[in-house]
């Protein structure tokens, strides 16, 4: 940490990990709907729990790009962010929203659009944040003048990220434009500009872990830009498919879904060629896992297991099974969750004024290995409840409700290694919480020593000499 207001990123990464703990909750009591007997279910339905599950993944994962931007920019910047009582500002209205937004979800209170069920006046809240947000980037970027190419693809991704949600604001009668136009938000932010946001979290953190030339990591962001723009944007069409949209959308997004995968291959073969070159002497290797495993897992899950069932003549019978789940979880937790995770893993030292070293601890690694390997085995539990739900209900015709209960024994795979996962969660959460608050923080809440009193110079009268309590100073003798 070089300046002293990257210490509001710490805020944001705590609100982080509690959001995705709490996001972990939700998608046990999600699964609880589909194995049963589920307590809850006279409380809300599985509607309001997915949604609050997917929703606060997108809002915790924002939260934590959030927080990123704060520390890497003035670090990029070499200067102090513009303001740091905004950035808290910002927070405070953005957990807020969040809490009033679940809250309407258990009230059964939401627009009823997928994944932008949030209520409209919500949602002007959310644009009021983000003007916050990125006034506060670019006045921070503006006060030296010094631009890096890392921060610049951060800013366009973040701004993209804006810009892109005033979509939702829109509302169509007709079921086809909105499905249509909701696409802009939803596809376009995990499968087109967050891919910015990641590339440049990527390079941000490879120049700091492997001391490799700034230069000729950057060049890599150019190619990882240019890839995600061809593929991410004209790939949006595989949403197009069945909706009622023209036909030539299953060509259009047929091949440049194709495509996709090229973006993170982009960034795996990017973190190699950097990692394989230097002498990797950073002393933070947690973060250097999370690094690492980031541009591995999003190559697998967004990029292959999203190929796997995006095409069209797949896609016409996978559509809406769990193999779209499969590939969600696995591409949104390889793609962004690790990225995030290791951006905060990388700054919590320096936030907590702790060295690297201090924090290599072995909670941390068990977090790691206890959230990959869950996660495997949650895609892959995904993957044959899938593949199995394809079979029966569009191979075989046979209905919904008799499928969901000749695949329930793939529920409780699903459930034994969502709780693998849950663990590793609940030990990243510990292992943060254990770094402790920031130094000035920490200070604040340190009740100040009570003073020692000066001892008394030789020759003056000690406490005895004085006048007893209660008893009146004699009075002056007569000169």
């Amino acid at each position: 940490m070089t300046q002293s207001s990257q210490r509001v990123a710490y805020y944001y990464f705590l609100a982080a990990v509690l959001l995705f703990g709490l996001q972990i909750a939700f998608g046990f009591m999600t699964v609880a709907k589909y194995l049963g007997p589920d307590p809850l279910i006279d409380v809300f339905h599985f509607g309001t729990s997915k949604a609050i599950h997917t929703n606060l993944l997108l809002v915790w994962l924002l939260t934590a790009f959030m927080g990123a931007a704060y520390y890497m920019v003035p670090e990029e910047s070499r200067t102090e962010l513009h303001s740091e009582k905004l950035a808290y500002v910002q927070l405070g209205i953005w957990l807020a929203a969040g809490v009033i937004t679940i809250l309407c979800y258990l009230l059964g209170i939401t627009e009823g659009r997928k994944l932008l069920e949030m209520p409209t006046i919500l949602k002007y809240g959310v644009v009021v944040v983000m003007l916050m947000f990125l006034w506060n980037l670019f006045m921070t970027m503006r006060k030296t003048g010094r631009w890096t190419t890392t921060e610049a693809v951060l800013l366009g991704g973040l701004v993209s990220t804006a810009l892109l949600f005033l979509p939702a604001l829109v509302h169509f009668d007709d079921f086809t434009l909105d499905r249509y136009y909701r696409w802009w938000v939803v596809h376009l932010w995990v499968e087109g500009v967050w891919e910015l946001i990641m590339g440049a979290l990527l390079a941000f953190l490879l120049i700091r872990l492997s001391g490799a030339d700034r230069e000729v990591l950057e060049k890599w962001l150019y190619v990882i830009v240019g890839f995600t723009f061809l593929s991410g944007i004209l790939g949006t069409g595989h949403h197009y498919y069945w909706i009622g949209a023209p036909a030539y959308w299953l060509w259009i997004g047929g091949f440049f879904s194709a495509l996709e995968p090229l973006a993170f291959l982009a960034m795996t073969v990017y973190a190699y060629n950097v990692l394989r070159r230097s002498r990797l002497g950073h002393p933070n290797t947690l973060a250097l896992h999370w690094t690492v495993g980031s541009s591995i897992l999003a190559t697998l899950g967004a990029g292959i297991l999203g190929i796997a069932h995006t095409w069209p003549g797949v896609n016409q019978w996978t559509h809406g099974t769990h193999v779209t789940t499969m590939h969600g979880h696995m591409a949104f937790f390889g793609a962004y969750v690790m990225i995030s995770l290791a951006m905060i893993t990388y700054a919590l030292p320096g936030l907590t004024g702790r060295t690297d070293e201090e924090r290599q601890t072995k909670l941390g690694l068990l977090a790691f290995w206890l959230m990959v390997g869950g996660m495997f085995g949650m895609t892959m539990a995904m993957a044959a409840a899938g593949i199995t739900q394809t079979y029966l209900e569009r191979i075989l015709g046979l209905g919904y409700l008799d499928t969901q209960l000749k695949i329930q024994v793939h529920y409780l795979m699903w459930l034994g290694t969502g709780l693998i996962f849950a663990s590793g969660v609940a030990c990243f959460i510990w292992d943060f919480v254990s770094a402790g608050l920031p130094p000035a923080a920490r200070g604040a809440l340190e009740a100040p020593p009570a003073p020692t009193p000066a001892p008394a110079p030789a020759g003056a009268p000690g406490p005895e000499a004085g006048p007893a309590a209660g008893e009146p100073a004699p009075a002056p003798s007569p000169a």
